[in-house]
């Protein structure tokens, strides 16, 4: 289609918001993954995407991916996207973990965070992820919610630079951003989820951002490492194959299966023959609203955490609001549970609506589900095929609170366990691991505030107990919780008889 139609079009689809002044950023506004703050006037003559984004979201990490290919494709030019930080959630406003979700999702952008979401407001936004378009003159020229904009996007960025290069008012060479340098020297990087073999000797963790899975003894002892540590969708032996940022890992007899999370894929490693394959998954990402089919020619969509009962894997479906369910015995992968819309609805299958699912649990016939954007604990009755929930009440609801389930609030859960009438969920947000009685009907907190009065810093010398930082997943084994302590890169185990809180030495 010809750039100049579609750029057109962008304009009516506007409604008025075209040739609109941007506002500038605020000056007093904290910036991130840049050495000094930015402002329109040093953007002038430069053609500025604007992300609004929280690091929650699963449709604005589906964009990032997207923003890196626009940048990697204008390298050199006189283009520059901005994340605009704009956060649901109270952790989310915190600008150090801002920072951590710009380390974990790679970031290369500057990142401006936008403190009581006045930058969202000045522009009319009104969800996640929206992006906004200023041309070198400083109009607003685009402005679009939802994840999938790429193309429009690239087209509107080509026109201008054209339009502009011709009447003199584009800058020579783009403004140059020093990022800050991080080294990670750490043995895990955004570790995921765990879980423990049959026997309960060994340990499997999703070394996430170091794209690998390992296998550890029940001591911190590497045993296999799985994966090139390359980004990439490569079966193969376990040097050879690639994952890129796999989340859920399920172990079943001599089988290992991952949520390859950023690949959107399911995949397997044998552990007999030392190899990995992929059973679902074409590496691009589902649409949403999409029917299964066989597993090797059927997208996910940000497959995050997985369960396993009569031969079939339950796959927790980030991207699709849905459970879904992969077949062992004929290849077939289909949705199993939520419409796909985003909300908290009890219903049949099919009719019911989950947000986000994170984590998956099996206890007997039920299925118990971390539902991360409703800040709730569902559970799915396998037998009489119906969803409830046990905690949570909407999209915006959400806190740290314990007490009676009608009362207590969740944030962000992204794990849990099971266990009979116990429920133990890694309550992300909250840095926290609460313990659910489905007897009691209440919620208490075992680690992290309020139980808790110290909480350090990893490198805090002053303090000889380290708080959780974002834990992503909980499993417990022999009366201990292991706990994937994600942002500290590392894994706690939580003695429940010595009310300890330790961290295991994963060593090669």
């Amino acid at each position: 289609m010809n750039k100049h139609l579609v750029f057109s079009s962008m304009f009516e689809r506007m409604k008025g918001t075209f040739g609109v002044k941007a506002h500038d950023f605020p000056t007093n506004f904290q910036w991130l993954n840049t050495k000094e703050p930015l402002s329109l006037e040093k953007l002038k003559s430069h053609v500025v995407i604007l992300d609004f984004w929280t690091y929650c979201c699963i449709n604005c990490m589906h964009t990032l991916p997207e923003l890196a290919q626009i940048e990697q494709k204008y390298k050199g030019k006189p283009v520059v996207v901005v994340g605009v930080h704009s956060a649901k959630f109270f952790n989310e406003q915190d600008a150090s973990n801002i920072q951590q979700a710009i380390l974990r999702y790679e970031i290369e952008h500057p990142v401006v965070v936008d403190k009581n979401m006045q930058i969202w407001q000045s522009y009319g936004v009104s969800s996640w992820p929206t992006i906004a378009i200023i041309d070198p003159a400083g109009n607003v020229v685009y402005k679009q919610s939802g994840e999938g904009q790429r193309e429009y996007i690239e087209d509107v960025v080509d026109v201008l630079l054209e339009k502009h290069g011709k009447t003199g008012t584009l800058a020579d060479k783009p403004l140059y951003i020093e990022r800050p340098k991080i080294a990670d020297k750490k043995t895990l990087s955004y570790p995921g989820k765990l879980a423990f073999s049959p026997d309960g000797k060994m340990i499997v963790v999703s070394d996430s951002n170091h794209n690998r899975i390992l296998i550890l003894n029940i001591n911190g002892k590497i045993i296999h490492t799985i994966g090139s540590g390359e980004r990439g969708l490569v079966d193969g032996n376990f040097e050879k194959a690639s994952f890129f940022r796999p989340q859920g890992v399920l172990w079943k007899d001599d089988k290992i299966y991952v949520a390859d999370t950023e690949n959107h894929a399911l995949r397997e490693i044998d552990l007999a023959g030392k190899m990995v394959s992929t059973l679902a998954g074409t590496g691009k990402q589902g649409q949403w609203m999409q029917a299964g089919g066989d597993g090797r020619t059927t997208s996910l969509s940000s497959p995050w955490d997985l369960a396993y009962k009569d031969k079939k894997i339950f796959i927790a479906m980030a991207g699709s609001h849905q459970v879904w369910a992969y077949n062992l015995e004929n290849g077939k992968v289909e949705p199993f549970a939520g419409s796909g819309y985003e909300n908290i609805v009890d219903n049949n299958l099919h009719d019911a609506q989950f947000a986000q699912p994170s984590g998956l649990s099996l206890y007997g016939n039920y299925l118990f589900v971390a539902d991360s954007e409703v800040s709730g604990v569902r559970r799915i009755d396998l037998e009489h095929k119906i969803v409830r929930t046990v905690i949570g009440e909407g999209l915006f609801v959400f806190g740290h609170q314990d007490g009676d389930l009608s009362e207590a609030r969740l944030q962000h859960p992204l794990g849990l366990h099971a266990d009979g009438n116990r429920i133990f969920v890694a309550d992300t947000y909250n840095h926290a691991i609460r313990l659910i009685d489905l007897v009691e009907g209440r919620v208490t907190t075992l680690i992290g505030k309020p139980s808790m009065k110290t909480v350090c810093n990893i490198d805090d010398p002053s303090c000889d107990t380290l708080g959780l930082f974002e834990p992503s997943d909980v499993k417990l084994h022999d009366n201990k919780l292991y706990i994937v302590d994600t942002n500290n890169h590392l894994i706690r185990i939580f003695d429940l008889d010595k009310n300890v809180l330790q961290t295991l030495n994963i060593s090669e």
